[in-house]
């Protein structure tokens, strides 16, 4: 089979793995309105093809919050990574160090931070949820910091959980347990079965001694409606910074005044994000605000781009629309699930790939240029 897409990452990861895991990437909340703008809105943005330029020299080359990169994108922070594959936080942290890119390590990771310090020899960035209890958020904060994470990412649009409702339909279980549904399903995918068994946990690491063995997806919804603190504002960012002296990001804006005041208290980075249309169903796609977030921020820190990624061109989309970087999660748990950490050095080789051929056919030949300019929008359908 040759694998030279996102989508066959994709299909091959549908093949390999359970589906109530697959499912858990691949859909999103509510009827899934947000979670398709994410694709068609990026999708509806045309390149200009210019000719007759001299395309001997290109780079895609970049940094983000000050770190050279080979390309503007970072491996954003996805739960129950180490379902997918099993040690998957390790071997995608690893995939993505040897390639050259920024991984975030996520709160609700299977393999602990520490798992994963030990594994890797560059620094990784670690995410966060604000806590009722905070004196956990201190803990976990200040794990991040022994293992010399380089940055913090903060997820501000988890207050509340929406109701994804494939994981309820296909009783999705941490750990993985077998009933008279599933079994089956589970039976097919022997290889699969043994990597996650033989890995180093089965159950989330960072939140050992916070939730019993027992504990499943009901429960753990139901834990993130008890510690997951909906009463958080503005001031908590300023006791962030009382316990974090690094790089802060945050993610989940769509809307340019949280920009600002997100700008405005000094955040080093914020990710445009609708949480892959997993939270707020009937939101706007990511692409379709990110202009007027880049505006409103108007330079005071780095502007990011998450949701709906899937290939170099949509990359080149969002740079062209004022990004400093994108950000993949679906994209990287296809991958991973796939084929390992394997799959996720063949999805970014395809990507930078993408994205070099795209950028050199607009006629420019550095990533560091790219400006709207090279995008047409295309016309609404008549009919």
């Amino acid at each position: 089979m040759v694998i030279n897409s996102i989508a066959d990452l994709r299909a091959l990861a549908r093949a390999r793995v359970p589906r109530a895991v697959f499912e858990y990437a691949d859909r999103g909340s509510y009827d899934e309105l947000t979670i398709a703008r994410n694709r068609s809105d990026l999708q509806a943005i045309e390149f200009r093809q210019r000719v007759m330029r001299d395309l001997s020299t290109l780079s895609v080359c970049s940094t983000m919050l000050g770190q050279a990169v080979a390309m503007p994108l970072a491996i954003a922070p996805t739960g129950l990574t180490g379902l997918f594959y099993g040690d998957g936080e390790i071997h995608g942290a690893r995939a993505a160090q040897g390639f050259g890119i920024p991984f975030c390590l996520s709160t609700m990771s299977i393999c602990s931070i520490e798992d994963v310090h030990q594994a890797v020899q560059q620094p990784f960035w670690f995410q966060v949820y604000l806590m009722r209890d905070r004196g956990f958020n201190e803990e976990l904060i200040a794990r991040a910091r022994a293992a010399q994470c380089s940055a913090l990412m903060l997820t501000v649009d988890l207050q509340v959980q929406g109701l994804r409702r494939r994981d309820a339909k296909n009783g999705l279980s941490i750990p993985p347990r077998l009933t008279l549904a599933n079994a089956i399903d589970i039976a097919t995918k022997p290889a699969w079965a043994l990597r996650v068994l033989l890995g180093k946990r089965r159950t989330f690491g960072n939140l050992a001694g916070r939730m019993s063995a027992g504990d499943n997806l009901g429960t753990l919804s139901e834990w993130i409606a008890s510690q997951f603190d909906p009463a958080v504002t503005w001031r908590e960012l300023d006791w962030i910074r009382s316990l974090w002296p690094g790089k802060l990001i945050i993610k989940g804006i769509l809307e340019a005044d949280d920009a600002r005041t997100a700008a405005g208290m000094g955040v080093d980075a914020m990710v445009v994000s609708n949480h892959g249309g997993r939270q707020l169903d009937g939101a706007p796609s990511t692409i379709s605000v990110l202009p007027e977030i880049v505006d409103a921020v108007a330079g005071r820190c780095e502007v990011w781009f998450d949701g709906g990624v899937q290939s170099g061109q949509d990359m080149l989309r969002a740079l062209a629309l004022g990004a400093r970087g994108c950000l993949i999660g679906k994209s990287f748990l296809y991958a991973l699930a796939a084929m390992g950490g394997a799959g996720v050095t063949l999805a970014l080789n395809i990507m930078r790939k993408e994205l070099e051929v795209t950028l050199a056919l607009t006629g420019c030949t550095d990533i560091a240029k790219v400006d709207a300019s090279i995008l047409r929008r295309r016309n609404p359908d008549p009919s």
